[in-house]
């Protein structure tokens, strides 16, 4: 049997997913998780850190890799730094927006936008509704 994933959306899908369990071999793993950021969120949130590094606030002159570690620092979410191979200094590690949820990456995005509002960023273009939640 190979991996299978079911979006619970309706009794429909939670129907089959009993069915996939009950049909399952011994010491089967299930993983229940909140669905993580849409496709639409992440792209937003990079076009959003790239109008950020071209504003270069408070004279930051970061790529914006730098600025989505800032940020999700700053939004309360573990960063990480390990020391480069060549001593070029340390670089962020452990943050991955890909395992946000929805709502954590609308809440990341909110906290973008709002740090960017206060210092004067110009967004390319206004955050839709839908992209924030």
């Amino acid at each position: 049997m190979t991996g299978q994933t079911v979006i619970l959306r309706g009794q429909t899908q939670r129907d089959f997913a009993r069915r996939l369990i009950d049909a399952a071999p011994r010491d089967a793993v299930v993983n229940i998780r909140e669905a993580t950021r849409s496709i639409e969120q992440n792209a937003k949130m990079h076009a959003m850190l790239s109008d950020v590094a071209r504003a270069k606030p408070e004279g930051r002159h970061w790529t914006t890799d730098t600025w989505k570690a800032a940020f999700m620092h700053a939004a309360g979410h573990q960063v990480q730094f390990a020391e480069g191979l060549d001593g070029s200094g340390p670089f962020p590690i452990g943050f991955r927006t890909s395992r946000l949820t929805v709502d954590q990456m609308g809440y990341l995005i909110t906290f973008i936008l709002e740090y960017g509002d206060r210092h004067g960023v110009k967004w390319l273009e206004p955050a839709p509704p839908e992209a924030q939640r």
